[in-house]
């Protein structure tokens, strides 16, 4: 199929991210919340860089690649440029209105020439007791590697002159330590006001407490800033453990390519050139002028006033906070376990709270009759409570396994940190299945009750992590069907064995089994549609991408299927189009939580199949990672998820168009119809239960 039936892959990723900033535009949100928006975009484009456009410049030069697919990458590197520099205006301008209406309400972001006497005084006396400890300056000159220079991080790049003329000009960089000091430093209040500065801004300040010593007097400061290949090189040297192979290659990100260098427009010409020079940085498509600041990702955590109570009494600076739910099936005074058994329970996260699977785990530490838990793990909280709990469950003698998956991309430092400390602690963890990365999330309790094994299983569509359970929209169903449960067992036997496959009688477990069964589904309701009987699809994910599956899905919209697409990122299928995907519908919602579940329903004629999976449709998830998709047997947890999806299809106020020709439109209300704002009405029909 023609290309041209495809949205491509990397500008529909950018639309995404579009639709993030669209909520930082939007003014009917808080505007400390639009503020966060911006950090999250801006984040979300960083690793864009690191990732798809580092990929795609080394498909550039690969010397093997033909010329045609060479014009393709160069098209798309050039529309990445485009919309890029497009949503930067937009961005510009969102963050000015932003800080129009923080003035109004008497919060005021200020820089180093605005400061009145007292707070020159008072930023000098904060660097010199918070700051100055953590600065290690490099005098450009001396610089004998680049490998010192971190990704994520920001550098402040300082031209240190003599008024007198009596020395040449010289220049130093300066790592501003935002790991060790917030980025934004409030100021003491005056006159109601508050005044927050940037610590980019208070180090400028205090330029000549650094470098007054070799003579200069005159100072001027540019933050820079580099985006490295994220691409992990991992070696085959076999005498090494996979451990050390992920260390060494973690070490070797650092020295990535850079795929941009953004700079402070306002640097000297002759500076500039002289820093690309150090930086052996030649490739126009590299560089990328900027304002006076970068790094907005660290807007996620811009700091509240303390006296935000008393701002703008009739105005809300953050979203009202919704109390995560206590699921109505979990009793405080009775075993998890025993609950289990009487039924599937299905848990709704941000709505419901993520503290019932950390009681789970806890109880199960101490339970005597458990006898074992195994566990993946993709990505950790930093302070995790599951994984102390695990811990405790191994001090107490249950046999502990866990699947730490060293190989999620960013998260690799902190995986390889709890698996030494897991396995400090007797917990037995297994690391890696040779070619395949395990995305599954599962959980799998074993329990002697009445001298036989009985099993307790929960399977998630989302990770294991408290943090993000805050956040992550996602479901996780808690069962103890022996048929569901034994073939959990078995996708722990895959881990263990890494290379005997084992069979499956209810789970759907990819690579093995995935793409044939999401084709048989389809296939089914192709048959029902064009024998006249009741045929649809509703595909809940985070991505569409893998051309194979689109076409299917084209394949059945031209049969008859009626086909709802609910997709939170990159969806390359072309929906609504005259001859190709009339009976598609695609749409995407970005709102104070993050939509992180995947949902497959399927019409089966009027006897509706639900399934819950890790997995989206992508070739990856496809054919090379470890994906369960779990089919939902209750017909409660049926009905529970088909009442959710609707609510989402709908949304008219946070859901967006994903068609071709109205991409990132409202889907706005028609007349007389309610306003439908998805995520606060789940919360209130789970709220209801």
């Amino acid at each position: 199929m023609s290309s041209k039936n495809y949205i491509n892959r990397e500008v529909s990723w950018l639309s995404f991210n579009e639709r993030v900033l669209q909520e930082a535009m939007d003014i009917s949100n808080p505007v400390l919340e639009r503020m966060k928006y911006l950090g999250i975009f801006s984040n979300n484009r960083d690793e864009f860089y690191r990732v798809r456009v580092a990929t795609l410049n080394r498909m550039k030069a690969y010397k093997k690649i033909d010329a045609g697919q060479k014009r393709e990458i160069t098209r798309t590197l050039r529309d990445i440029h485009q919309i890029v520099a497009d949503q930067e205006a937009n961005f510009t301008q969102a963050y000015h209105n932003i800080l129009d209406e923080l003035a109004k309400n008497n919060i005021f972001i200020i820089n180093e020439n605005e400061l009145d006497i007292e707070q020159q005084q008072y930023v000098e006396q904060y660097f010199q007791q918070n700051i100055r400890l953590h600065l290690s300056p490099l005098l450009l000159d001396s610089i004998s590697s680049l490998a010192h220079f971190k990704d994520k991080h920001i550098y402040l790049a300082v031209k240190m002159a003599d008024s007198k003329k009596s020395q040449k000009d010289n220049f130093a960089l300066i790592e501003l330590p935002t790991e060790e000091i917030s980025r934004f430093i409030k100021l003491p209040q005056t006159d109601e006001k508050n005044n927050i500065i940037f610590l980019d801004d208070v180090i400028r300040v205090n330029l000549k407490s650094i470098f007054g010593i070799f003579g200069y007097d005159t100072f001027e400061g540019h933050i820079i800033k580099f985006t490295r290949d994220a691409e992990l090189d991992i070696d085959s040297d076999l005498s090494k453990s996979f451990l050390e192979t992920m260390n060494e290659s973690i070490k070797q990100r650092i020295k990535g390519d850079a795929v941009r260098f953004v700079y402070d427009s306002a640097i000297d010409p002759r500076f500039l050139k002289k820093l690309l020079a150090k930086f052996g940085i030649t490739h126009s498509d590299t560089l990328r002028a900027g304002g006076r600041y970068h790094n907005f990702k660290d807007f996620m955590d811009f700091p509240i006033p303390i006296n935000i109570e008393t701002l703008g009494k009739d105005k809300t600076f953050l979203y009202n906070e919704l109390h995560q739910l206590s699921h109505p099936y979990i009793l405080p005074s009775k075993s998890m376990f025993e609950l289990i058994r009487e039924k599937d329970i299905m848990f709704h996260y941000p709505y419901h709270t993520f503290q019932h699977i950390v009681n789970l785990v806890r109880e199960a530490a101490i339970d005597p009759k458990v006898r074992s838990i195994k566990m993946t793990f993709y990505r950790v909280a930093k302070k995790s409570k599951i994984i102390n709990a695990l811990i405790n469950a191994a001090r107490n003698g249950k046999l502990v396994t866990v699947f730490l998956e060293l190989q999620a991309r960013f998260d690799e430092q902190a995986n390889i940190m709890w698996t030494q400390k897991l396995q400090e602690e007797g917990v037995r963890v297994i690391q890696n299945i040779p070619g395949f990365k395990v995305h599954s999330k599962l959980l799998l309790i074993r329990r002697k009750e009445k001298g036989k094994s009985v099993h307790y299983a929960n399977i998630s569509t989302g990770n294991f992590n408290e943090s993000t359970a805050k956040v992550y929209a996602d479901d996780s169903l808690l069962t103890s069907d022996k048929t569901i449960c034994d073939d959990v067992n078995n996708v722990f036997h895959l881990f263990e064995s890494k290379y005997l496959t084992p069979s499956f009688s209810e789970l759907v477990v990819s690579p093995f089994k995935l793409r044939n069964f999401f084709t048989q589904m389809i296939n089914r309701e192709i048959r029902n549609a064009r024998a006249g009987k009741e045929a649809w699809v509703i595909l809940k994910l985070n991505n569409l991408v893998d051309t194979k599956i689109v076409n299917k899905l084209y394949l059945a919209g031209k049969a008859g299927v009626k086909i709802t697409l609910i997709i939170r990122g990159i969806c390359v299928l072309k929906a609504g189009e005259a001859g190709l995907s009339e009976n598609i519908e695609a749409f995407g919602i970005v709102d104070r939580f993050l939509e992180h579940s995947r949902v497959f329903v399927f019409a089966n004629e009027d006897n509706p199949e639900v399934f819950l999976t890790s997995a989206d449709l992508m070739s990856r998830n496809l054919d090379h990672r470890i994906e369960v998709v779990c089919p939902i047997k209750s017909s409660e947890l049926k009905l529970e998820l088909i009442d959710m999806l609707q609510i989402q299809i709908k949304d008219n106020v946070k859901s967006r168009w994903l068609h071709a020709d109205k991409i990132n439109k409202y889907r706005l209300p028609k007349a007389g119809e309610k306003l439908v704002r998805s995520q606060e009405e789940i919360y209130s029909y789970l709220k209801s239960k």
